[in-house]
């Protein structure tokens, strides 16, 4: 829906070009310059143009109609396809950059009305800060780490830990380098995790980090999903699926909760939503 009404934007704004164009050829005509053969081409190229444009403004408006059906249909349907499938399921929220209210109320509702509960929340502080890290770290880790220069490792093993719990050195050691804001413990395991980043796309080591970083979540055994809004101004999905994530590009509407819901239950990993990323479709497969 979203790239057909860019479609008709740009067949617009051809059309505005073309007929000053054509307009522009036809009021030389009374200079000598064109015979009335030519003239009567150009009008017909305009008409031929206010036909294309009023077919796409008809199918804009039909577009528009049926997304609006699918929207009422999904928020009809949502609480009864959503209900029990988290049961007693845990999941961590993580956020590169400050949080994000909208983002956050949705997860928050689609964890709740799906029966799980948010164990815990992080939101880290970027870009980061290499010497706040290399002097948190314990002198292993940064001679491991930092040293080396291996940042992705570094963030794939925050990844793992932020999944598994336990025992969470990296995390406890750099809380106050990385973490902007936290609720929850970080020691309970739990059964799926949502990443959302609300920050712009980073540069140097906070990007190797991060790049680590989500695919630590993805390989960490449980459902791991990166979230967006529709409006959002600079997608993340990209970033999320190179790293192994399932994604959805519509987190606050009824369907991007059910899709992450699903996801986050165990259904078929891909990337979903009303995008141009959303390669799979609005949905993971519903099944009971």
């Amino acid at each position: 829906m979203f790239d057909f009404r860019y479609h008709v934007a740009s067949l617009a704004a051809v059309f505005v070009a073309l007929v000053i164009g054509i307009l522009a050829g036809i009021g030389l005509s009374g200079r000598g310059f064109v015979n009335d053969a030519e003239r009567s081409v150009l009008h017909g190229q305009i008409n031929d143009l206010r036909s294309q444009r009023d077919a796409a403004v008809a199918a804009l408006a039909d577009s528009n109609r049926r997304g609006a059906a699918f929207d009422d249909f999904a928020e009809t349907t949502y609480p009864a396809l959503a209900r029990g499938r988290l049961r007693d399921k845990h999941v961590a929220v993580l956020f590169v950059g400050s949080i994000d209210q909208g983002i956050s109320t949705a997860i928050s509702r689609a964890v709740r009305d799906a029966g799980g509960s948010i164990t815990r929340v992080r939101a880290l502080g970027v870009p980061l800060d290499q010497a706040a890290i290399a002097a948190a770290l314990p002198a292993p880790a940064r001679r491991d780490f930092v040293t080396r220069g291996r940042w992705e490792a570094l963030g794939r093993a925050l990844g793992a830990e932020y999944v598994h719990g336990g025992q969470t050195p990296l995390w406890d050691a750099l809380a106050e380098a990385i973490v902007d804001e936290q609720d929850g413990s970080s020691k309970p395991p739990v059964d799926a995790v949502v990443i959302a980043r609300p920050a712009r796309p980073s540069a140097g080591m906070t990007k190797d980090v991060l790049a680590g970083l989500y695919q630590g979540l993805s390989g960490a055994g449980q459902p791991a999903v990166g979230v967006e809004t529709a409006a959002a101004q600079r997608s993340a999905i990209p970033v999320f699926r190179r790293g192994g994530l399932s994604t959805v590009d519509s987190v606050e509407s009824a369907s991007g909760r059910l899709a992450t819901i699903l996801l986050l239950a165990g259904g078929r990993p891909g990337s979903y939503g009303v995008d141009d990323t959303a390669v799979d479709g609005v949905l993971p497969p519903v099944t009971r």
